[in-house]
């Protein structure tokens, strides 16, 4: 028996957790993925779409993906296109046990092309540093980021040395 359209295109978006720049935990793959929202409207057969509405709560292993909406597009049988809007969060921990946080407005991933963008207030945040701006592009082939954006749509990084990330936080 073939997995529904909701499951089958919701595994796409634990690939979103690569996008903050580093490397997701391995063993969540294997793990069940869990979605809720307070309403779903999915089509049946290869080229169907799934919309999702309503505090959009997509979990797996230490994966947490939220968002008001999710349309989950698949193309011959094959999840080919997530796209999360109206304020995305996501949150996963690391290999190393680092836990890596992502915010955007909205978040598209394209699966034949495993590119990730995130628009409107970007910021991704890890124990090693810090980049936000209004655009950053993740292509997770390549392993390359490109930020920026037009107007004033200026990328701004922080790179901690490794001596302040094991140092504790003075008053803490």
């Amino acid at each position: 028996m073939s997995p529904r359209p909701v499951e089958r295109a919701a595994a796409l978006l634990l690939a979103l957790a690569c996008a903050a720049g580093a490397a997701a935990k391995t063993g969540d793959r294997n793990q069940p993925m869990d979605i809720e929202a307070a309403q779903s409207v999915c089509g049946l057969g290869a080229n169907a779409t799934c919309t999702l509405t309503g505090n959009v709560v997509i979990t797996q292993g230490s994966l947490r993906v939220n968002a008001p909406k999710a349309i989950l597009q698949q193309s011959g049988n094959d999840p080919s296109r997530a796209q999360l809007s109206g304020g995305v969060a996501l949150r996963q921990q690391l290999d190393d046990g680092t836990e890596v946080n992502a915010t955007a407005a909205n978040v598209d991933y394209d699966f034949k092309t495993e590119v990730v963008v995130f628009t409107g207030n970007v910021q991704l945040r890890q124990q090693r540093g810090t980049l936000s701006g209004e655009r950053v592009v993740y292509n997770m082939k390549t392993g390359q980021v490109e930020g920026g954006g037009p107007g004033s749509g200026r990328v701004r990084m922080q790179i901690l040395p490794r001596s302040a990330q094991a140092a504790p936080k003075a008053g803490g």
